[in-house]
């Protein structure tokens, strides 16, 4: 009998999305029976250093690198991420077999206080470990001050208490995975906000070589979602960058064209391009090349490639 181990970060908010593919796992191969697919939850370095700046410590694959690393070694046969954590250049040795369909892609503010976008018209104090977000924020108001805020979504809401923060901006994904919903105070549409790349998708990875555990996640993944990942993914690894980065992305299928729209904000952070293309054939590499290499092209010496 096939038997599966999963690894992945031991947070709720993890233990959520590796349930969901678990759910689907067993849905769609019939072979595969519960009692045969494990867990095993895998402590990571941006889960130890909660109070230091991601930038300052390594960039954000420290949520994926020591979960890759026991697949490599085979200590787990599935890695279950959140695709907006993974770096955009993959391991040789590892790949994406699945890409579970999106959940809501867009940012979200939790707050006591504020009740609208109307309330973000004052000087308000918010919560936030992302340079793409605290600068969409400055943007809607200058006067916005954002304060690195980590850790996971029940910590990050605790902070918001301790620290006397009027509010503290995260993924919708999350907060309803965990059924969080009530909680929400703003729900940013991608026209106000454009997420972070591979924004509420979840992604699992498998050894490169393990044709039998491809075999399964092929099963499972969502051929629309791996399309619009793609797309974004290639724009962001034809902008290079880090951590620090404040770049948004969003690609996805309308009137059964793929459209991919993209936003990058200069070093400074006081000036951000954007630039868009819909393209009817869905290829999505050459589509996310292209939004990537018109977005460099627009920042010219305002943006520097790491």
């Amino acid at each position: 009998m096939t038997k599966i181990t999963i690894g992945a970060r031991g947070s709720k908010l993890s233990l959520a999305y590796v349930e969901k593919v678990r759910e689907h796992l067993l849905k769609n191969n019939k072979e595969l029976k519960e009692e045969n697919i494990n867990f095993k939850a895998i402590k990571t370095s941006g889960d130890i250093n909660q109070n230091i700046k991601l930038s300052e410590i390594g960039g954000k694959n420290l949520f994926c690198k020591e979960i890759e690393e026991k697949l490599i070694s085979n200590d787990i046969d599935i890695a279950v991420h959140s695709l907006k954590d993974m770096e955009s250049f993959e391991n040789d040795k590892l790949t994406i077999g699945a890409y579970i369909k999106r959940n809501d892609f867009r940012d979200v503010i939790i707050s006591n206080k504020i009740k609208n976008t109307e309330d973000l018209k004052d000087k308000i104090v918010i919560g936030s470990s992302s340079r793409r977000r605290e600068l969409q924020l400055k943007k809607i108001n200058q006067n916005i001050s954002v304060v690195n805020t980590r850790g996971n979504i029940d910590t990050r809401i605790q902070k918001l208490e301790e620290r006397k923060l009027d509010g503290i901006m995260l993924a919708a994904a999350g907060v309803k995975s965990l059924k969080l919903n009530n909680k929400i105070s703003i729900l940013f549409e991608a026209e106000e906000v454009l997420p972070a790349v591979g924004q509420g998708i979840i992604a699992v990875q498998c050894k490169t070589n393990d044709e039998a555990v491809k075999r399964f996640l092929k099963n499972i993944n969502d051929s629309e979602t791996e399309l619009c990942a793609k797309a974004e993914r290639k724009m962001l690894q034809i902008i290079g960058g880090d951590c620090e980065t404040a770049i948004g992305g969003l690609a996805v299928i309308e009137n059964n064209n793929l459209k991919l729209k993209a936003q990058l904000f200069s070093d400074s952070g006081s000036d951000s391009f954007e630039h868009q293309i819909t393209s009817q054939n869905k290829d999505a590499i050459n589509i996310g090349k292209a939004v990537g290499e018109k977005l460099l092209s627009l920042a010219g010496k305002e943006f520097k490639k790491k």
